[in-house]
């Protein structure tokens, strides 16, 4: 049997276009913990190109953005000492694209916490294809309170 990631696990009725495992249109990404990063291998198809052989740019931010969220949420669950994540979401985020990624193979994440405090968490992100880096990310992720339209979507 197949280990569930973090969104199988924790938010099985998603429908967040990155990494909802109930979005049957959306990328579904699958986050995993390894050691002190999250990491997940995702596979483009030819409806996510930029242009023929090259993946477009606001699906890898997708990517980054919805990958990284995890990470934050995994990390502040783990500090909190609490066995349900508290949800997240993304207060800011910086994509930088170092150079094309091709769509012929899969796609490799690799995220880690690099500074949180008790409601929020930056992280940083590496997306990587055919063993080059193609593109990172630094973001912060909170998570929200009451009130707030995405508490408790998870």
């Amino acid at each position: 049997m197949q280990e569930p990631s973090l969104q199988e696990r924790f938010a099985p009725q998603s429908i967040c276009f990155g990494c909802g495992p109930a979005n049957s249109k959306g990328l579904r990404i699958r986050s995993f913990v390894r050691g002190d990063e999250v990491v997940a291998t995702w596979r483009p198809e030819s409806h996510h190109e930029a242009f023929p052989g090259m993946l477009n740019g606001g699906i890898i931010g997708s990517l980054l953005d919805c990958h990284s969220n995890w990470t934050a949420a995994w990390h502040l669950m783990n500090a909190r000492h609490v066995d349900q994540p508290d949800c997240t979401v993304t207060a800011d985020y910086a994509i930088r694209l170092l150079r094309p990624t091709p769509t012929d193979g899969p796609v490799e994440l690799a995220a880690r916490v690099v500074e949180a405090k008790a409601d929020r968490a930056v992280v940083e992100a590496v997306l990587s294809a055919g063993g080059k880096a193609r593109a990172t990310c630094r973001g912060t992720f909170v998570a929200v309170q009451p009130g707030h339209p995405a508490y408790h979507r998870w």
